[in-house]
């Protein structure tokens, strides 16, 4: 985990942040649950996109980020998920090479050009859904959009659930949105405080 105090405690003082999407550019799947044609995945990659915009009751960023105003941009992650290509995603299984470290986030979001709506973004990294272990792995962002300083990034490991593979995985961010607005935010904002 990264976390700058200094630019966080900044980030509390804005009521307004954009939600960048979900980027899948750097994620890997195993084949087993995943063995799709190219089309079918990028389908699911922005279904899963829309699915936190078009039901913001169930997947909320605005509660689990404690913004009242919430802007929604995700031209940058569109563009970043149109790169995926199922060769180079799936494997039998997720191996050592697909985990990632704050280092690997934060060198990720430096090489990136986020949309610069409000002064503060985030988005949730991808880096793994894993069909043996029923876990789908999670990077929780911030950023400084302005110039790209990360605020805040943090692993999260959530489990899938439910019917039909749009669902199942997508319980991953429903169980991520629950655990932030419960747990995580508060942990952030008392590391802020020195707690």
């Amino acid at each position: 985990m990264y976390f700058n105090a200094e630019l966080f405690a900044d980030f509390l003082t804005h009521r307004e942040v954009t939600w960048l999407g979900v980027d899948f550019s750097k994620a890997k799947f195993t084949r087993s649950g995943f063995n799709l044609p190219q089309d079918a995945l990028q389908h699911y990659l922005n279904d899963w996109n829309m699915m936190i915009i078009s039901d913001q009751k169930k997947y909320d960023v605005r509660m689990s980020f404690r913004k009242p105003i919430m802007q929604y941009d995700l031209s940058w992650v569109t563009k970043r998920n149109k790169t995926v290509k199922v060769n180079d995603v799936l494997s039998e299984f997720i191996t050592i090479d697909a985990v990632y470290s704050d280092e690997a986030v934060m060198e990720h979001v430096y090489s990136s050009l986020f949309p610069v709506v409000t002064p503060y973004a985030l988005f949730f990294m991808v880096e793994s859904f894993d069909d043996h272990t029923k876990l789908g792995t999670v990077w929780v962002v911030v950023v400084h959009a302005v110039d790209r300083q990360v605020v805040l990034c943090e692993k999260f490991m959530k489990s899938p659930g439910g019917f039909g593979l749009r669902n199942y995985w997508g319980r991953v961010f429903y169980n991520l949105f629950f655990d932030i607005q419960k747990y995580a935010f508060p942990r952030w904002e008392n590391l802020v405080k020195g707690k």
